[in-house]
């Protein structure tokens, strides 16, 4: 699986980058956010989802990590393919549609072109809860510190023994805060005595 693909900018338009890595070049769809993050780069790190089908292979790209989560928790939602979500990501920004999940902002989210209002309702009744939970938010967005690095990392770990992100984001500012050069596995340690 592709995480992320780092190079220099080739091509850049308001929906699509090529990026060159190593004398290959990468065709990454892109969002409105994305094409703006990157628009006076000369190289650039774009966060990868792959798409495949049986017919199509195609990668999706972001400036941010947190960008690719929303848009991964978007496209869980029945009826919502890849290009209504990267069209959501080009109308509103991230914290845009957060926030009009968590409001029930209908209105909002039908202003989006091609998602009409069962849609819209049907993003709203099944992301609210894990919007909550802090689903589809990249870490470095939960923990906003300097050592962000070592709060992603202890998240990741953490998630994968099992523990939700919300019951995450309760322990670990506090943790982050009383040991503030702690290396991840301390963080972790401490977390697994609170979780």
């Amino acid at each position: 699986m592709i995480d992320y693909i780092k190079g220099q900018i080739i091509e850049l338009t308001p929906t699509e980058l090529v990026l060159d890595n190593h004398g290959i070049g990468y065709s990454i769809l892109i969002s409105l956010q994305t094409y703006e993050a990157f628009q006076l780069k000369t190289d650039a790190v774009a966060y990868i989802h792959h798409y495949i089908r049986e017919d199509e292979e195609l990668y999706f790209g972001f400036a941010t990590k947190d960008e690719r989560e929303l848009f991964r928790l978007l496209i869980s939602v029945s009826g919502i393919g890849v290009a209504s979500a990267r069209m959501m990501l080009s109308t509103l920004t991230s914290e845009e549609i957060r926030q009009a999940i968590l409001s029930e902002n209908i209105s909002k989210i039908k202003s989006v072109k091609g998602i009409g209002l069962k849609s819209a309702q049907r993003l709203v009744l099944e992301l609210k809860d894990k919007v909550v939970k802090g689903e589809g938010s990249a870490a470095t967005e939960l923990f906003k510190q300097e050592n962000s690095g070592i709060a992603e990392e202890a998240t990741t770990a953490l998630v994968m023994l099992g523990f939700s992100k919300a019951n995450i984001g309760k322990v670990l500012p506090g943790i982050m805060k009383d040991i503030p050069n702690a290396k991840v596995e301390d963080v972790i340690k401490a977390a697994l005595k609170k979780l």
